[in-house]
Formats: structure tokens, C-alpha cells, sequence
């Protein structure tokens, strides 16, 4: 697989952004202010679209995870949260209003997992001017900004996916390719990975030659991301280099994702490559190997 070029863009856009930015933002001229899209989801849980429609940052809208973000398949394949076709995808791009000429904030409750889901696939489609909201919509509240109620009413958008995006999307294959010869990261919880504990997936176990880099020790208490700095000296001692190879992969593709957001904010790669399909798209063919430990 051949490495994309990275457009300058590409580099200079910090993954993250703050309340105050945003709200500074959303108060200028509406020519450039950005789209937001409230990704709130939990695993389990359905009840995202009505917290939108309660509260949720002006001009807003919602995008959700298993019908927007995934193509669920009866029969399990692609894991339980597999990448939808680039139509879906794009079709729901432009329903919530996202434009080529304006940037996106992506925000929801739990500790930028989901929207770091709309941030990887964006820019794996080409659209590079895409950051997450810092702390979520827990960090918008709690700085006292405004909230608004009721359905989204976006403006007519005209998201178009390119080839030339930051992020290899990456098959079985793929993982263990960048298991044996790159670097490959695992993004659930450590005892998840050794084995211990699995009441999510049928199997336990990892990708044999996989690293352990649990996704939610990349955030404080608060949800919001460790410094860049802290991040940085993490990856590197589990093997991250500058400009190393390095894909993610969780149990679904949304920790994976959330990996890919941390390794950016720490500057070692720009788009992490990720196994969307992920531990619970391994498991369905037996004659993969599974590691345990």
C-alpha cells in the first residue's frame, strides 16, 4: 500500500478545538462559520438524537452512528460497526449541511470516541478542515455558551468525497500485514486485550502482534485530551515513531478512530490507518489466529 501525499492543509489543521474558538467562531460572518455535527451516542444506547433534540450547540446537527456512520450487516460482517458506503456517508454529509467551503466541528458525550468517528472519515474522504470539540458538549455547558432545542435546520451542503484523503481504511489483511512489519494498536481497554474480562465480543483475545494503547487513557476525567506533549512521550514508548507506519483498530472502528484523533494531536501521524472492522470483524472467520496475554 502506498503512502498518500499529505496536502499542506492536511498538516496545519489541529485536530482539536476549544470552546472559547468555537464560540468565537459561530458569532462571525456566516460565509465561514462552521457546520457542527453533534455525534452523542453510547454503546447500547439509542437515545443520542433525543438528547439533541433537547439541547445542543446552536445550528447543530445530528449525525448518527448506526445508520449514518456504519452500515450494519445481519450477518456480522464488518464488525458491529462497519463503514458505510462512501454514498451513505456523503449523502448524510450533505443533509447536515457540510460544505466544501466551510470547516466542521465534530462534538458528543463521550470523551470525543463518536465524533472522532466523523473526524476520521472526513478527512479519509478528502475533507481535511475538520476538528473536534475539546471536552464535548460537557465543556460547551459547562463554560455557560448558549444551547438551543428542536430539530436541525442546515443549509443545503455539498460534501463531495475525494481519493485523495489522510487514512488508510484497512482490511484483516491489512492488520496483520502492519502487525508483523509496522505497528499496530490496539485500542480497547488492556484487559480486553489480554483476554480478561470480554462481555462484549464472542472471542477474547488481540491480533497477534498487536500493542496494547487503551483510547480512553488519552483523555483526563474530563474527557478532554492530554496535552500533546504527555501524548507523544505515550506513543513513542509503545513504539510510535514521527512518520512511522502506524494503523488502530478497537472492537468496532470507534476507539480505533479515537486512537488515530490522539496520535495526531501528538503530532506522530497525521491520519493513523484503521481496521474499521476491527476485533468483532476478526472473529468471524476461525482461521484467523488470536493472541491471548
Amino acid at each position: 500500500m502506498e503512502l498518500r501525499n499529505l496536502d499542506a492543509a492536511a498538516m496545519d489543521t489541529f485536530p482539536l478545538i476549544q470552546v472559547e474558538e468555537l464560540a468565537r467562531l459561530l458569532a462571525g460572518p456566516e460565509a465561514v462559520r462552521p457546520v457542527v455535527l453533534d455525534v452523542r451516542y453510547r454503546m447500547g444506547s439509542s437515545t443520542g438524537f433525543q438528547e439533541f433534540e433537547d439541547s445542543h450547540v446552536p445550528g447543530a446537527s445530528y449525525v448518527g452512528m448506526d445508520t449514518e456512520l456504519a452500515t450494519i450487516r445481519a450477518d456480522g460482517a464488518g464488525g458491529r460497526h462497519p463503514m458505510p458506503t462512501v454514498e451513505t456517508f456523503a449523502a448524510a454529509m450533505r443533509s447536515a449541511g457540510v460544505t466544501m467551503s466551510r470547516p466542521v466541528v465534530a462534538y458528543d458525550d463521550w470523551a470525543s470516541l463518536p465524533a472522532s468517528r466523523v473526524w476520521w472519515m472526513l478527512r479519509h474522504l478528502g475533507f481535511l478542515d475538520v476538528r473536534v470539540l475539546d471536552g464535548g458538549i460537557a465543556a460547551w455547558t459547562a463554560a455557560s455558551q448558549p444551547t438551543e432545542s428542536g430539530p436541525a435546520t442546515p443549509g443545503a451542503g455539498d460534501f463531495t468525497p475525494s481519493s485523495m484523503g489522510v487514512g488508510h481504511l484497512l482490511d484483516a489483511i491489512d492488520a496483520t500485514r502492519y502487525a508483523a512489519g509496522h505497528l499496530l494498536l490496539d485500542a480497547r481497554p488492556a484487559d480486553r486485550f489480554r483476554g480478561e474480562n470480554e462481555t462484549i465480543d464472542a472471542v477474547a483475545g488481540h491480533i497477534p502482534g498487536a500493542v496494547s494503547a487503551p483510547a480512553l487513557t488519552s483523555v483526563d476525567r474530563h474527557g478532554r485530551f492530554r496535552p500533546a506533549e504527555e501524548l507523544a512521550r505515550r506513543f513513542h514508548e509503545l513504539g510510535a515513531e514521527d512518520g512511522k507506519i502506524v494503523g488502530t483498530y478497537c472492537g468496532s472502528g470507534v476507539q480505533a478512530t479515537h486512537l488515530a484523533l490522539a496520535l495526531s494531536v501528538a503530532g506522530i501521524t497525521d491520519g493513523a490507518d484503521v481496521y474499521i472492522g476491527s476485533w468483532s470483524d476478526w472473529i468471524t472467520n476461525s482461521d484467523r489466529p488470536i493472541a491471548l496475554g
